[in-house]
């Protein structure tokens, strides 16, 4: 599809290069709370060295399209990130993770610019059994960046049944990160907005 930029207005503008098509409207719902982004389990699938890159997807690929974009700030709520990494992995549409092959399938990450701007074209996650529950979509984080502690998070999306039944997505301190889904373009891909806050070492 033709890459065209588009704008995205929340509670702070973030821009985004959409890799779907045409744009349909913004997408709102950048939380940036009390620049105090919140950290999760890292869970037993990260693997490290994951490739640079921002398009996930795949051809072949079953799901609906995501865009998942934002900015990385320092503490100060103001100030972008230059350099800072930000790797993301997740399970796919049938609920599994790629833990070997050497295409690291829904995983990668990206570099910050200037502008601290970050985005990944994947899709939105599937579910799976966690016991007798099921883990809510979600999609892992890891953040680092110079001069800054190290971020280990997950996002969860808003209107998902299974959050209130799992214990780290039901916990109080996630409640800034279970975002709003909104649609990107005509096609049915959807967009959200993930603004990140590290914490400087001194």
């Amino acid at each position: 599809m033709d890459r065209k930029d588009f704008l995205v207005k929340g509670t702070m503008a973030a821009f985004a290069v959409s890799i779907f098509g045409t744009t349909l409207k913004a997408a709102n719902g950048s939380i940036t709370g009390d620049c105090d982004t919140t950290n999760d389990i890292l869970g037993p699938y990260y693997r490290a060295k994951s490739p640079v890159r921002a398009d996930l997807t795949y051809e072949g690929l079953k799901g609906t399209r995501l865009l998942v974009s934002g900015k990385v700030f320092t503490d100060d709520c103001k100030t972008v990130l230059k350099n800072a990494a930000v790797e993301v992995w997740h399970c796919s549409n049938e609920s599994e993770y790629d833990n070997r092959s050497k295409e690291y399938r829904h995983r990668g990450q990206w570099i910050t610019g200037d502008d601290g701007a970050y985005s990944f074209k994947t899709i939105v996650p599937g579910k799976y059994l966690n016991g007798e529950l099921y883990r809510p979509a979600h999609i892992h984080f890891r953040v680092t960046a110079p001069g800054h502690k190290e971020l280990v998070s997950q996002i969860y999306f808003k209107g998902d049944p299974h959050i209130t039944e799992d214990p780290w997505a039901s916990d109080p301190k996630a409640i800034s990160r279970i975002l709003p889904i909104s649609p990107l373009n005509t096609h049915g891909d959807l967009a959200v907005i993930f603004d990140i806050h590290l914490q400087r070492t001194v």
